[in-house]
């Protein structure tokens, strides 16, 4: 369970009532409506991010697949490094980080 999965869990009697826990789960203090909607938005960019993955990695296999039956490599080191680079120019340093996991998933799935 995430940290915020924990955060926003409430007993079942304290389902009907959003405000019963604050961001660090303690009963009393009323979490505000900006906050919760804020979180409803994140979840659902969080599903939507984690659907164009799954997408990514099963379009990567597809381009594996053929490369692979046309003779090639598996991976294309030089195609990898220009991804890298374009998530490094529109997120800076951490871009670097995030290409190398989506990269990661990619690879291997054939």
């Amino acid at each position: 369970m995430t940290a915020s999965a924990t955060a926003d869990s409430v007993s079942p009697s304290a389902a009907a009532s959003p405000s019963v826990s604050n961001d660090a789960g303690h009963v009393g203090q009323p979490t505000p409506a900006g906050v919760r909607s804020g979180r409803a938005e994140i979840d659902d960019l969080d599903a939507r991010i984690l659907a164009l993955i799954t997408e990514r990695v099963n379009t990567a296999a597809e381009i594996q697949a053929a490369r692979i039956a046309d003779g090639g490599r598996r991976l294309d080191l030089k195609r990898e490094t220009e991804i890298i680079a374009r998530y490094r120019g529109a997120l800076g340093r951490p871009g670097v980080t995030v290409a190398m996991a989506v990269l990661e998933l990619c690879r291997g799935r054939v």
